[in-house]
């Protein structure tokens, strides 16, 4: 998908600055992005290559986790504003309340979506007391992790806390969600162009 935005900018007539450390990806190819930076996708050298190529826009939802949470920090550092560069596509606002999970459930909860009951943690006693008054099984989910990673299913306490140890270390919040397991899960996307057009 990001292969495919810079095409769309470079038929546009955008130039594009790309930061990919992957050398070996299709992104990365001569000719396709104006400016290639291999560097990792922190908001430390993404401020860098900010200060020095100063854009006008930046694109978060191309490159998953890595990208979300960068630009997040970016925002939180005030990198953003301070160089005048506009958040193309989804808001950071937005970003923040789907990864936090706790926000994300109360905003579907705000438009009628029912989901499974869940809270959020900060400790792992407190994603024990929360899974035991959840009653198990229960899945217990990393907060802005990177595919699942710090997730899984629990049946007892013991394997509350192993999960939430391992959650912890790489988030400062750990969501305990009733376990839908045996339920289909269904994913939807649409995808609408500037003219109102919709592809789902």
């Amino acid at each position: 998908s990001g292969s495919q935005a810079i095409k769309a900018l470079k038929q546009e007539g955008v130039s594009t600055v790309l930061i990919n450390p992957n050398i070996a990806t299709v992104q990365t190819s001569k000719g396709l992005a104006t400016q290639v930076y291999f560097l990792p996708v922190t908001a430390d050298y993404v401020a860098q290559v900010i200060r020095s190529e100063r854009p006008d826009g930046i694109l978060l939802n191309f490159g998953g986790q890595t990208a979300l949470n960068c630009g997040i920090e970016l925002e939180r550092r005030g990198v953003l504003s301070q160089y005048d560069v506009k958040v193309l596509g989804t808001p950071v606002s937005v970003i923040i309340d789907t990864e936090d999970r706790k926000l994300f459930a109360e905003k579907l909860s705000e438009v009628g979506y029912e989901v499974a009951p869940s809270e959020a943690a900060s400790t792992v006693q407190e994603a024990i007391d929360i899974a035991n008054r959840l009653t198990y099984p229960v899945l217990v989910r990393a907060a802005f992790a990177l595919g699942g990673l710090g997730s899984g299913f629990a049946n007892d306490d013991h394997e509350v806390r192993e999960l939430a140890v391992k959650a912890f270390a790489i988030s400062p919040q750990v969501f305990i969600d009733k376990s839908l397991s045996g339920w289909k899960e269904v994913e939807y996307e649409v995808l609408r162009d500037i003219n109102d057009n919709c592809v789902t």
